[in-house]
């Protein structure tokens, strides 16, 4: 059996296991459930009707946070010299090609965020194996292959953050820390909900919403009434 902490145990006993709280209470719950010594992110996890295994159900897409979500991403933008300087003027946190491109072969991943040019994507193609399983791979879909560098890295730095469903049809997504206020952590949430729920697909039938549950790194976590949202 796993061990608990006391601080957990006393955290846990603060949630109503029965209870599907609204976004503004599990937002204020939230923050009182944090056992982390440091300022823990605060976690939104969004089980959806959906079979990813369908190339139209396979939901992704991107969403700019208004209050950001506390922590600095870290951005790569791998481009031809003719962009660099756009992409250094904006922020990036490492800009360049060849040489990043073989740091990556070699095992480097230490980014929160990779950018790139569509003229360079040829090259990067073969990074895929080792990009795709961290959710760093360009994707135009999520506005990282992009000419228009400089736009694509201050929206990064600026909140946005991508989402994608996993195999088992679940959405997971940092919006904020603890040190934010309720209000910020729900309006937060609320516009991710939304983009969720904009992002819908037409084939998927029956209750989409399935199952939303907020926590802190190493809280516990505060089912979130489902009905409260519209679909």
């Amino acid at each position: 059996m796993a061990f608990i902490s006391k601080k957990r145990k006393v955290a846990n006993a603060k949630v109503d296991a029965n209870k599907a709280y609204s976004l503004k209470e599990a937002s204020a719950l939230v923050k009182d459930t944090s056992v982390a010594k440091f300022d823990a992110s605060v976690d939104l996890h969004v089980r959806l009707g959906v079979d990813p295994k369908k190339a139209d159900q396979a939901i992704r897409g991107t969403v700019t946070l208004p209050h950001g979500t506390g922590k600095t991403k870290r951005v790569l933008v791998l481009c031809t010299p003719d962009k660099e300087a756009d992409a250094n003027s904006a922020g990036a946190d490492y800009v360049g090609l060849d040489e990043y491109v073989q740091k990556i072969e070699g095992g480097w991943t230490d980014v929160d965020v990779v950018i790139a040019t569509p003229a360079v994507m040829p090259k990067i193609g073969k990074l895929g194996k080792i990009l795709g399983p961290r959710n760093l791979m360009p994707n135009p879909k999520t506005g990282t292959v992009t000419n228009d560098v400089a736009a694509a890295v201050n929206e990064v730095k600026g909140g946005k953050i991508a989402f994608k469903v996993d195999k088992a049809g679940i959405v997971h997504a940092s919006i904020g820390r603890v040190s934010f206020s309720p209000e910020k952590i729900a309006e937060n949430g609320q516009e991710l909900l939304n983009a969720l729920i904009k992002a819908k697909p037409t084939t998927a039938k029956g209750i989409y919403l399935k199952g939303i549950s907020m926590a802190s790194s190493m809280g516990p976590g505060i089912a979130l009434d489902t009905k409260s949202f519209v679909q």
